[in-house]
C-alpha cells in the first residue's frame, strides 16, 4: 500500500499539486496588483491548500469554530509540527488572516512573491528595528476582523515535541488588545516532519483544534504577556499529552 501511495504522489499528486501552486500563486499576484489584497490575499491561497490537502487524500478534522466571533481580529497562536502546518490552518481555519513567517521565505519560488503581495508580514530577526517595523506592518493590518497566525515556536520541532514559546505574538496581543486563540494541530509531523522536506508525504490524519479565546484582560506589559503566553502554552500542552520538550 505504501508503494501504490508513492506512485500516485510522483504520478498525479505531485505534477497537479505544483500547477495549483503556480495557479494559486498567479491569481494572487495579479488579484493583488489590481486591488483588494483583502479577498485575493486569502481565498486562492485558501483553495489552493485544500487542494493539496485533497490531492494527497489527507482524512481532515476540525473542531472549534463555533467559539469564534464573527468580526473579531484575533491572534492564533499554534504548535509547529511540519511543513503540512501551512495547508491544514490555511484551508480550514476558514478566517481571513494574514501569516507572521520568517523572512527566508521570502526566497521561495512564485510562493514568497505571492506572500508579498498578499501583505503577509515578514519577520526579520536581525535587528530591534527590523522586529518594531514588523509589529507595526502587523498593527496597521489586524482591522475590520481581519486575523493573525502566528508559530511561537518560531521554527518546526525536530522530534514531535512541543518547544519553548516566543514572547513576540503576545506582546503584539497585549499591544493591541486582541485574544488569543490557541490552535492545536495533530498528525502533520506523522504526515511529513521537518527532516523529510521535500521526500515522500506519509497518509495520516489530520486534526486542527480551536480553543477558547483567551482575553487579553485589563493589565498591561510583559507580566500579561507571559500569562498569555503559559496559558496558551498550557492549553496546548493539555491537548496534545505528553508530547512537550522544556517548558517555556
Amino acid at each position: 500500500m505504501k508503494w501504490l501511495y508513492r506512485i500516485y504522489q510522483l504520478c498525479i499528486a505531485l505534477p497537479l499539486g505544483l500547477l495549483a501552486t503556480v495557479l494559486a500563486a498567479v491569481v494572487t499576484i495579479v488579484g493583488c496588483a489590481l486591488g483588494g489584497a483583502r479577498v485575493w490575499g486569502y481565498y486562492p491561497g485558501r483553495l489552493w491548500a485544500r487542494c493539496i490537502v485533497r490531492l494527497l487524500l489527507l482524512p481532515i478534522h476540525v473542531e472549534g469554530r463555533e467559539l469564534l466571533q464573527k468580526g473579531q481580529s484575533y491572534i492564533f497562536v499554534a504548535n509547529h509540527q511540519g511543513a503540512f502546518d501551512i495547508f491544514l490552518i490555511y484551508g480550514y481555519l476558514n478566517r481571513n488572516f494574514k501569516w507572521m513567517m520568517k523572512q527566508s521565505l521570502r526566497r521561495l519560488p512564485f510562493v514568497g512573491a505571492a506572500c508579498a503581495a498578499a501583505r503577509h508580514i515578514f519577520i526579520d530577526r536581525s535587528s530591534k528595528e527590523s522586529i518594531i517595523r514588523s509589529h507595526e506592518a502587523a498593527r496597521n493590518r489586524l482591522t475590520d476582523g481581519m486575523s493573525l497566525v502566528v508559530f511561537p515556536e518560531g521554527s518546526r520541532t525536530r522530534n514531535g515535541h512541543l518547544q519553548p514559546f516566543k514572547r513576540g505574538a503576545f506582546l503584539l496581543a497585549d499591544e493591541l488588545r486582541l485574544p488569543i486563540v490557541p490552535l492545536t494541530i495533530e498528525g502533520s509531523y506523522q504526515v511529513m516532519p521537518r527532516q523529510r522536506d521535500g521526500r515522500w508525504a506519509t497518509w495520516h490524519p489530520l486534526r486542527l483544534t480551536i480553543h477558547q479565546p483567551i482575553p487579553v484582560g485589563d493589565e498591561k506589559g510583559n507580566d500579561n504577556a507571559r500569562r498569555l503566553l503559559q496559558q496558551s502554552r498550557n492549553i496546548i500542552v493539555e491537548h496534545l499529552g505528553d508530547n512537550t520538550e522544556t517548558t517555556a
